[in-house]
């Protein structure tokens, strides 16, 4: 075998996939490959798909070409794709020799490529059928001139403009061997229905198609240049060997672009190079029919090489096809200004080439030093004097705005008839693709309204005499009499050519930059993870924010657009706002679709002021809280009160009586640290607010707040209306109407309704649980008789809170602590004997305090002796949590494999990750559940019972027991269940390199 091939780089093995759900999948199956290697130019492995066999991969750098023996018809398959990604990754072993599967693959390879060529006829048409193509192209260009000067005849307005209509005539064409020409008719009908002003598009296009069909008909006459040109817009083809005839253009080639376009299943992948030494242009264009399956010989962008390139000829050259290479490509940090690169050199050379291609429709740019600016005309690029050139109307080009921040950059780009068309930004030494959005909007041309208003009318009822045009055209309109509507298309041909070619640039003021963020850059790897994790919303998300939280990162400038994007969801909104820091507030600024989550940024730490060494409030923050948004004055006061709670509270009691808006529910809950009695005016007053939000709020710290007025008037409500008999009986009376002070303290707020956890018609219901939930847990301690204490663990009767649930759970810590009241008090409640009809009630508004109080010994004894309501599951996990760490663990190890259902409910009550004994304890349950279903191939113990355990393993177990689980993997007879933990195994080597790319 030659030398080992280095690997490629993830960017490279990205670009062969044939789209985003073949690339998605491939990377679900990092964890299913065992036997891979790598010798010369080939990559193989063995991979575990849903049956007993495994598919046999092999890839051939040298093509690329793929083998695989899965029956998928995309190439390359999502097999191929996750070897090459493994390869990528390093994890990939070097080999002596390929596999056996492999090596007979490769050599009959290489025999088919040892073998003589096969003698191909001529490559050259002869002169007959030079003539007749040529012929047939002429009268099929013939029609299309008859066709045309009707549509202008009969006017825009009135012609049909129907897919059907533009199909026939592009049929036609087909006839005619003029497949350029066809594909322009074919794409009418789709600009028609999704342009405002279509009238002109259709006027430049037929003008364009027009001059097309004067051209051909003088052929021979012009130069042998522009003839080559005319025969590549009208689709004659051209050989490869012709092309490659042509003399050598050898230089380094910068690639600063790359795009795949899709039309009719014929994908088209263009890469733009410039020549370091001259600045010379070249788009080398590639086509791949129904899968975007493209050579790999092309590097990406960020990369040059040197090479020869041969032109494809005409007027402008510019298409070009690979020659001779001479060195690797490599990365550049660079790029020289050569060739011109400010606007001003922009339009001239696409002045420049027009002149020389009339049918050119874009000519590559680079522009240095230019800023991005919003003005009222549209996005524009901006160089430092002041000169400006308009991007494509209607574009978004955000990714451009968020790597620019307001500063200069070094631009690659098209100039096009509507604007300049961005493809990659280069900035801090990189090249960076813009996924720029264009949506279906154009702008109307004023020089070019008075030839449209008479196509659309029709030469029939209006002529282009009257039209004023400029001196130039004028001149150069062919003064021929005969058809009105041909003499309007000559016109319009050379209006639309020196509007084009004669663009001048306008001036426009540069904007406000972005302030440079000091906070240390998130690593290359650890961004292109974090986009990728919010691309999938992947569950790896909260670790990932958690372990990057303590580096106080800030985000690639391109991925805040992302970021920004993803920040709509509220559970991602604040760790995704803090990594965009500055770049991100000055981007959502300026777009209205985020503009909402400016109010949500936390304050700039980088801005502010340390607090003094006696913890005094920070100097020269007052400004914060007086003035900035939202997010900013509840970051600020939050950091305050974690210093100074007093200060935090009277900062807040000074501006309470004018805070307004749902914000004022938010600073108030900023309380809950820290809370005690010096709170209790403010949030007092907070109950009589007009806000519903504020007033929950405020009853709700003050619940929490032991000692409270509140607490004891809720006490008392509850003691006016329960009694509980010697014999641990429970009588209920709540009064159908409540007075105006227990109406104060939220009782039968009707804006508290949508938490309710079942329905009832009866008020009366409703209005115990509130206050229950309202009650401090003490406040049951004289509620409940001495003899209910005393027999804390007898068999409660048919209506005690056992039957509320209609089930008895396990029961955790039968242990009583005899010393402790609280717990007493906890325990004779639960052995109660409630009403039915105030037993839910009763037991929801304990589990809701007791969750609101954060009380242990009332989570202990409820979840060992109680369970919520049928609708409320999610509460049982949430009195989990209260539980000290060792009584949760050993619940769960005291759960058995019959017992998953519930093990999967509460594990997301343990911490994270998941401690040793719990984490030993899940994967031998998992393993014998692996054993059962080998055993029994129809138990119902199949892995897909467990995919929900499996799942939650793969995110919180330890990363170092990956080596464990892939063992278990390999004594696992079940081949589903063998897959599974190979799947577990690659989540946790997965997480173990996410974690370590942060460090």
């Amino acid at each position: 075998m030659t030398d080992r091939q280095a690997p490629w780089t993830e960017d490279q093995v990205r670009a062969l996939a044939p789209d985003a759900s073949s690339l998605a999948a491939a990377r679900k199956l990092a964890g299913r490959w065992r036997s891979t290697g790598a010798a010369g130019t080939a990559v193989w492995g063995l991979c575990q798909g849903s049956g007993s066999k495994p598919y046999q991969t092999i890839v051939d750098l040298a093509g690329p070409a793929y083998k695989c023996s899965c029956p998928s018809r995309k190439f390359p398959c999502k097999h191929a794709l996750s070897l090459l990604l493994t390869w990528s990754g390093g994890t990939v072993p070097v080999q002596d020799a390929p596999a056996d599967f492999a090596a007979e693959w490769l050599a009959g390879r290489a025999a088919k490529a040892a073998a003589p060529p096969k003698t191909k006829a001529t490559a050259t048409p002869s002169q007959a059928t030079v003539e007749q193509r040529r012929a047939r192209v002429s009268a099929g260009l013939t029609e299309l001139e008859v066709w045309l000067t009707d549509q202008i005849r009969t006017g825009l307005a009135q012609t049909d403009r129907s897919f059907a209509a533009y199909e026939a005539i592009a049929a036609r064409m087909v006839d005619a061997q003029a497949p350029g020409v066809a594909a322009t008719l074919r794409r009418l009908p789709a600009q028609v229905v999704t342009t405002e002003h279509w009238p002109e598009l259709l006027l430049r296009e037929y003008a364009r198609l027009h001059l097309l069909v004067l051209a051909h008909r003088t052929l021979d006459a012009l130069p042998e240049p522009l003839q080559a040109g005319i025969r590549t817009h009208v689709g004659y083809p051209i050989q490869a060997e012709t092309v490659l005839a042509e003399p050598a253009v050898r230089d380094r080639w910068l690639v600063l672009g790359m795009r795949v376009s899709e039309e009719d299943r014929l994908h088209t992948r263009r890469t733009w190079l410039r020549a370091r030494g001259s600045g010379r242009w070249a788009v080398l264009i590639e086509h791949s029919f129904g899968t975007p399956n493209f050579t790999g010989e092309v590097p990406v962008p960020g990369h040059e090489v040197n090479a020869d390139l041969h032109y494809y000829p005409g007027a402008a050259p510019l298409r070009v096809q690979w020659g001779t290479r001479h060195g690797a490509p490599e990365p550049f940090t660079t790029v020289p200004p050569t060739g011109g690169t400010t606007i001003d050199d922009a339009l001239d050379a696409y002045a420049g080439a027009l002149s020389n291609d009339p049918w050119l429709r874009a000519w590559p740019a680079l522009l240095t030093e230019v800023v991005p600016v919003l003005g009222e005309h549209g996005w524009q690029l901006v160089d430092p004097d002041g000169v400006a050139l308009p991007l494509s109307a209607g574009a978004r080009p955000w990714r451009l705005i968020a790597v620019s921040g307001g500063h200069p950059v070094t631009l690659t780009g098209e100039w096009r008839a509507d604007g300049f068309d961005p493809i990659s930004v280069f900035a801090a030494g990189e090249v960076t693709d813009l996924e720029t959005e264009f949506p279906t909007q154009s702008a109307a041309t004023p020089e070019l309204a008075d030839l449209v208003s008479v196509a659309l009318l029709g030469t029939a009822r209006r002529t282009a005499d009257s039209v004023e045009l400029a001196g130039a055209v004028a001149a150069a309109v062919p003064q021929r009499s005969g058809e009105p509507a041909v003499r309007l298309l000559d016109t319009a041909a050379l209006q639309d050519l020196y509007l084009r070619g004669g663009r001048l640039p306008s001036s426009a003021p540069k904007p406000e930059p972005a302030c440079d963020d000091p906070r240390r850059l998130l690593p290359r790897q650890a961004a292109d993870r974090l986009s990728r994790l919010l691309a999938d919303k992947s569950v790896f998300l909260p670790e990932w924010f958690a372990a990057a939280a303590p580096f106080d990162f800030r985000l690639p400038d391109v991925l805040c657009v992302q970021a920004l994007t993803a920040a709509s969801d509220s559970n991602l909104r604040a760790p995704l706002l803090k990594l965009a820091g500055r770049r991100g507030r000055w981007l959502a600024a300026r777009n209205p679709a985020w503009s909402g989550l400016l109010d949500s940024f936390p304050v700039d730490r980088a801005t502010t002021v340390e607090p003094d060494a006696e913890g005094s409030e920070p100097s020269g923050t007052a400004d914060i809280w007086l003035f900035g948004a939202p997010g900013e004055r509840k970051d600020w006061l939050a950091q305050v009160r974690r210093t100074d709670p007093a200060a935090a509270r009277e900062v807040l009691s000074t501006a309470w009586a004018k805070e307004s808006g749902p914000i004022k529910a938010e600073l108030l809950a900023l309380l809950g640290r820290g809370l005690n009695l010096d709170d209790e005016p403010l949030l007092e007053r907070a109950l009589d607010d007009r806000r519903g939000d504020v007033r929950r709020t405020a009853a709700g710290l003050l619940a929490r707040l032991p000692g409270s007025a509140f607490g004891q008037r809720m006490a008392a409500l509850v003691s006016s209306w329960v009694r509980v008999d010697a014999d641990g009986t429970v009588t209920v009376t709540v009064p159908a109407e409540v007075d105006a002070e227990a109406r104060r303290d939220g009782v039968t707020d009707s804006t508290d309704q949508p938490k309710m956890r079942w329905d009832t018609p009866d008020s009366t219901v409703k209005t115990l649980h509130q206050a229950i939930a309202a009650t401090p847990l003490t406040a049951w301690a004289p509620l409940v008789p001495a003899t209910a204490s005393a027999a804390p663990t007898r068999t409660p009767p048919s209506g005690a809170v056992r039957g509320v649930s209609g089930s008895a759970e396990p029961v955790v810590g039968n242990r009583v602590d005899a010393t402790s009241a609280q717990r007493d008090t906890a325990t004779a409640a639960l052995t109660l004997t409630l009403p039915p009809r105030y037993a839910k009630a009763i037991v929801d508004g304990w589990v809701d305090a007791t969750i609101a109080q954060r009380d242990t010994t009332w989570a202990r004894a409820l979840f060992a002796h109680a369970t919520p309501t049928e609708q409320a599951v999610l509460r049982r996990r949430e009195l989990f949590t209260l539980l000290d760490a060792a009584d949760r663990i050993e619940h769960v190890l005291d759960l058995d494999a019959h017992q998953l259902t519930e093990l999967h409910a509460i594990l997301p009550g343990l911490d994270h990750p998941w401690p040793p004994q719990v984490a030993d304890h899940v994967l031998r349950l998992l393993g014998e559940r692996a054993r059962t279903t080998a055993r029994q191939p129809h138990a119902t113990a199949g892995v897909y019972t467990d995919r929900a355990l499996l799942t939650a393993a793969g995110v919180h177990l330890p990363v170092d027991l990956a080596t464990r689980v892939t063992a278990l993997a390999g004594t696992t007879e079940d081949p589903a269940w063998q897959q599974a933990f190979h799947r577990l195994a690659h989540d946790l080597t997965d997480r173990a390199t996410m974690l370590e790319e942060l460090r």
